[in-house]
């Protein structure tokens, strides 16, 4: 779970030798419980406005899964997860263990009422609905990202190689048809390959892919945690402040807000973000929000970078999983494991996609990797959770699933207007927390 920074009102350090606020009796100003990409880019964009804002975190800044994720900023992966194709899948998925999805056996039981919301999520009157909501989010969300990379002088470590998605089959290829169709409705760009200029796109790709879509506007980053590290860095410019702890409770009284922590000691604030990631929704039922959110554990393996010439991220949606070029390796990784967040990792899931990773890219080299497993905080219907608690001055960002790192400016965005009380410029109703 989160951590704890504090902040000294409107972006001030203390003089040297001064006594901490905590010591003076005084609060922050606004509290943010995480420190992952969500709470950096909120801590970012609030600094930048001139509050205070101090990041609570167990562990550090950009630590946990924002540092081991995909490295994609997916602004074109606008489709509701419920509407890929996982409903019809999912008997054929869970009968691999080490397929793209799975689910413990004995954790099924207490996940059954999250997937009985997650098949409602995808009957076809929730589509459209879906559909927009996750557009709009994505528009925001580049045009965050593109003026915080600017303004945080991290714009280069933008990669702007598109991406390719790959199909073994013409019934693979067609099934994804349906899809593209809507992205496109949205003005979504993409064109499909096969032959020379699908291999000149990848060169190496294993003959067993007849087909592929290009996505140029495609984007990634040269490595995720470098990258919140470095907004982080921006933040801590204007006085954003880390205090390494972990955030037990949260609760309020007339003054604003008193987060409990694990040590025994208390903080005040303000105002208060809560952006924990998986353990968010724990700390919302101190509000009485009781948000059914569950645990995506998406693993991967980190190669050297000389593992294999990757021209651009690589998709294999048929298996779960993606190949990303970093500038600190190669990373093979997706899948999703519905596990929640106290069963040790099974790292068998990752030796099995650089099985695979060798199959389709012949030639690649597997040895010298790092495996690694983070917990994507998913929602059924694939939105997150972006808005006010049941109680004045706590504000949730949290449950983006596997789209945490591409939607955290627009997130930070969404946040800020929030806690200064102005007009976010989305309609936050299919965000709200009390949707459920």
């Amino acid at each position: 779970m989160p951590g704890n920074s504090k902040s000294l009102g409107k972006g001030r350090r203390p003089a040297a030798g001064a006594s901490s606020p905590h010591e003076r009796g005084e609060g922050e100003d606004v509290a943010i419980i995480g420190g992952g990409i969500i709470g950096i880019c909120a801590a970012a964009l609030l600094a930048e406005a001139g509050r205070g804002v101090t990041i609570f975190d167990r562990t550090g800044i950009c630590e946990e899964t924002s540092s081991g994720n995909a490295a994609a900023f997916a602004f074109s992966d606008v489709l509701p997860l419920a509407h890929k194709g996982m409903i019809r899948q999912l008997p054929k998925w869970l009968a691999d263990p080490l397929g793209p999805l799975a689910i413990p056996p004995a954790y099924l039981p207490k996940l059954l009422p999250w997937l009985i919301r997650f098949w409602r999520a995808g009957a076809a009157r929730h589509y459209e609905a879906g559909l927009a909501a996750q557009v709009g989010m994505m528009k925001l969300a580049e045009a965050e990202w593109m003026g915080l990379l600017d303004r945080s002088g991290t714009r280069p470590m933008l990669r702007e190689d598109g991406s390719l998605e790959l199909y073994e089959s013409e019934a693979e290829f067609r099934a994804s048809l349906p899809g593209w169709a809507a992205r496109e409705r949205f003005g979504i760009g993409f064109r499909h390959v096969e032959g020379e200029e699908m291999a000149g796109l990848q060169p190496g790709l294993a003959p067993r892919f007849v087909k592929g879509t290009f996505v140029p506007s495609w984007k990634t980053v040269a490595d995720p945690k470098l990258l919140g590290k470095a907004v982080w860095a921006h933040a801590q410019k204007l006085g954003a402040r880390f205090e390494h702890a972990r955030a037990e409770h949260v609760g309020t009284d007339a003054d604003g807000a008193v987060i409990a922590l694990a040590d025994g000691t208390t903080r005040r604030a303000k105002q208060v973000v809560i952006a924990a990631g998986a353990w968010s929704h724990l700390l919302a039922r101190n509000f009485g929000d009781r948000i059914p959110l569950e645990t995506e554990r998406g693993y991967n393996t980190t190669l050297p970078v000389s593992a294999f010439d990757v021209k651009r991220q690589l998709i294999f949606s048929g298996h779960g999983f993606v190949i990303t070029p970093l500038a600190t390796g190669l990373r093979v990784g997706g899948a999703v494991e519905l596990g929640g967040i106290e069963r040790p990792p099974n790292f068998q899931r990752s030796k099995a996609m650089l099985e695979k990773a060798k199959r389709f890219l012949p030639g690649l080299d597997p040895s010298g990797g790092r495996e690694w497993m983070g917990f994507r905080p998913s929602l059924p219907d694939s939105l997150p959770v972006i808005g006010q608690a049941r109680v004045p001055n706590v504000f949730y960002a949290f449950g983006h699933g596997h789209l945490g790192l591409t939607q955290a400016a627009a997130t930070g965005r969404l946040i800020r207007d929030l806690v200064l009380g102005q007009t976010p410029p989305l309609d936050l109703n299919p965000f709200r927390p009390q949707r459920f």
